[in-house]
């Protein structure tokens, strides 16, 4: 399993979630992220940090390359502070209650 970590600035959140949403739809059936979790800072109102599942490496690789997830990564930045921080993690251990 892999978990890329994306650490980015915006005052513009909201404004991205519709193109989240139809870069959604045009990839169904072709991405391969598996999961996507998104969490406000609550010590950094203007930080979030988006947590993508995908079952390896190469298949995080692939769904960047995707022409849709190029041009979602164009508009996000286009309302983002700044450059985004990308955490590449290879899970290692896991355990859940």
């Amino acid at each position: 399993m892999f978990i890329q970590i994306i650490d980015f600035q915006s005052r513009r959140f909201e404004e991205g979630t519709k193109h989240v949403e139809e870069w959604k739809s045009a990839t169904k059936g072709k991405r391969t992220a598996k999961r996507s979790v998104v969490c406000k800072d609550l010590d950094n109102p203007d930080r979030y940090l988006n947590i993508v599942w995908f079952d390896s490496y190469e298949d995080a690789m692939r769904n960047s390359e995707l022409p849709e997830t190029q041009q979602l990564a164009e508009q996000l930045g286009k309302l983002s502070d700044g450059a985004p921080i990308f955490r590449n993690l290879e899970v290692v251990e896991e355990w859940q209650d």
